[in-house]
């Protein structure tokens, strides 16, 4: 479609639970969710003004996650606004609405990721951004509120321009601007430690 005004940055497909449905954002600042209907056609919906500045990533929550009832319709976005928002879809008025702002990045956050969930019982939340950091943002299952506790990676070299979860959900992939990959993974104390790094010079160190 060609309902932006400006550069999308970030692309991405619902879980087939929810239907043919393709999630972008775009340096206009907007979101647009692409739909197949049943008529054969496909359907855009707009939601603006979704990160005054641009929205950089995008990523779908696990439609099964913890201590929830029934699919998820949530996705999470990135931005030059230097946050992270949370969306759910609301049956009243028929789109997603912001349900959670993270703020904690001083700069452009560069990509976000929700890590699948395999009967885990807390949903994980990864950011990273043009300020160096890596943050895993997490809900437990039993907790009623909607809060998320942010817990920060090591800090980093240089920018940090990707996340990635593995199929497990518990080890995270993040790339860095100084030409190293790592490997990140919760322990028995709940902190975060690097496991493994892959860089220019060695395969693995």
């Amino acid at each position: 479609h060609d309902k932006h005004q400006a550069s999308v940055n970030a692309i991405a497909w619902a879980s087939h639970e929810l239907g043919p449905v393709l999630l972008c954002g775009s340096s206009d600042g907007k979101i647009s969710l692409v739909s197949f209907t049943e008529t054969g056609t496909w359907e855009v919906q707009m939601i603006r003004s979704a990160h005054a500045t641009g929205v950089n990533a995008v990523s779908w929550a696990p439609v099964i996650a913890a201590n929830e009832p029934t699919n998820l319709k949530q996705f999470a976005t990135g931005g030059c606004d230097n946050n992270v928002k949370i969306w759910a879809y609301s049956d009243e008025t028929k789109t997603h609405d912001v349900v959670q702002a993270l703020s904690g990045h001083s700069d452009w956050v560069r990509d976000v990721a929700f890590a699948p969930n395999s009967g885990l019982p807390r949903t994980y939340l990864a950011s990273c951004s043009q300020d160096k950091n890596v943050y895993i943002w997490m809900r437990d299952a039993q907790s009623e509120s909607l809060d998320w506790k942010q817990q920060a990676l090591e800090p980093f070299p240089d920018v940090v321009w990707r996340v990635s979860w593995s199929l497990s959900g518990n080890v995270l992939a993040v790339s860095c601007g100084d030409n190293r990959v790592t490997l990140w993974k919760e322990n028995v104390k709940g902190e975060w430690e690097c496991i493994s790094e892959a860089n220019e010079s060695s395969q693995t160190a």
